[in-house]
């Protein structure tokens, strides 16, 4: 076994290690930015045969969501009327399946509210009651929970690339409580690299917390990240990082690249937005999703849910978010050739600008290979 190939399967020990301890007994799904999608790698869902009666509660039960809880109400009354519409001109009368209704009400919120968050979900596996709130707010399945763990809580690889470079491909930002002890043991293994690069191109999101948890890492002083309105309570939530993290920090002298693709999306985008925009990073790839407003997810009825964003971020440096528009990268080229064109930016700036010749001679001979 090579040398490099011991110390990925360090990594992935010393991360299955300190993680799963307080995963696998993590419980509810917080709080996020969007529902966790499935993917090619998922198994696939029986369908359901609905009948008018069902149908027509789902519609209900997700246009009273909308009413109530969106984070724009004046949006929710024109969103609403739309879909209003939609059902006079008997738009939904021929749906008998419970997966193309998801996909059928998906649409339309999205169309008429240009909103990517606003999503509904069919799941084969019946949605508990949540007695707390008497049903409203869903707080993940059993399969949910199982596929955190099947996924390693989003963390994809750990690695060292040529040149002492830093690699950290995560999938998802997972809250605090079940995934601190993985990144922990990620910065403890990166702690000793010249340069970062974060693999965010297949990121679709997960939770403000999340992203706030591995900023933390990338900063030596508390830094002010973003502002979180919420409409429930009419108030500003302020996200800073925090001085203390369980693992070894990175601190904020050496670089760090982001990668991007036109699939990062949510929480991936608050990350980067703030990591741009803070000067802290730099965005190699594609303009990102472009979908910003976290919310909940509620129970519809026993076999459906939907995410309704109760909540939009506020950056204290532009005074606004990349809701509709994305995050554009400081290198635009396509989300393939991002990993290759970060890396060779980081090769050429140690080579030039490094303080210690041992690192430049070593960038040198990496460019020479290149």
């Amino acid at each position: 076994m090579s040398r490099k190939s011991r110390w990925v399967w360090v990594a992935v020990l010393a991360i299955l290690f300190l993680g799963l301890g307080g995963a696998i007994l993590g419980g509810l799904i917080p709080t996020s930015y969007a529902l966790a999608a499935l993917g090619p790698g998922d198994p696939p869902q029986q369908d359901m045969v609905l009948d008018k009666a069902t149908r027509d509660q789902v519609i209900e039960a997700a246009l009273g969501k909308l009413s109530q809880r969106y984070v724009f109400p004046d949006r929710a009354v024109e969103v609403v009327g739309q879909l209003r519409a939609e059902i006079a001109r008997s738009d939904f009368s021929d749906i008998k399946s419970a997966e193309q209704l998801a996909r059928k009400l998906t649409a339309s919120l999205q169309r008429a509210s240009h909103d990517k968050h606003l999503e509904i979900r069919y799941f084969e596996e019946a949605i508990a009651d949540d007695p707390s709130s008497q049903g409203a707010t869903f707080t993940g399945t059993e399969q949910e929970k199982f596929d955190f763990v099947r996924l390693n809580y989003g963390f994809e690889n750990v690695d060292r690339l040529k040149c002492n470079v830093g690699y950290l491909n995560l999938r998802k930002f997972v809250p605090p409580e079940m995934d601190a002890g993985r990144i922990a043991a990620a910065m403890n293994l990166l702690g000793d690299t010249w340069a970062l690069i974060i693999d965010l191109r297949e990121n679709r999101g997960g939770t403000p917390e999340g992203v706030a948890l591995v900023s933390s890492y990338l900063f030596d002083q508390r830094t002010h990240l973003n502002d979180i309105y919420e409409l429930a309570t009419n108030s500003i939530e302020e996200r800073w990082t925090t001085e203390k993290v369980a693992g070894r920090k990175y601190g904020s002298a050496r670089k760090v690249y982001l990668l991007t693709s036109e699939d990062t999306f949510s929480a991936a985008e608050d990350f980067a937005y703030t990591m741009k925009n803070t000067g802290r990073a730099r965005l190699v790839g594609e303009t990102t999703g472009g979908g910003a407003n976290a919310g909940n997810r509620h129970r519809l009825n026993a076999h459906f849910m939907m995410n309704v964003p109760d909540a939009r971020p506020i950056s204290p440096i532009t005074k606004t978010n990349w809701e509709g528009v994305g995050v554009t990268p400081d290198v635009a080229v396509s989300a393939r050739k991002a990993l290759d064109v970060a890396r060779m930016e980081i090769v050429k700036d140690l080579f030039a600008k490094h303080p210690d010749v041992r690192v430049r001679n070593a960038a040198k001979r990496c460019l020479d290979e290149m």
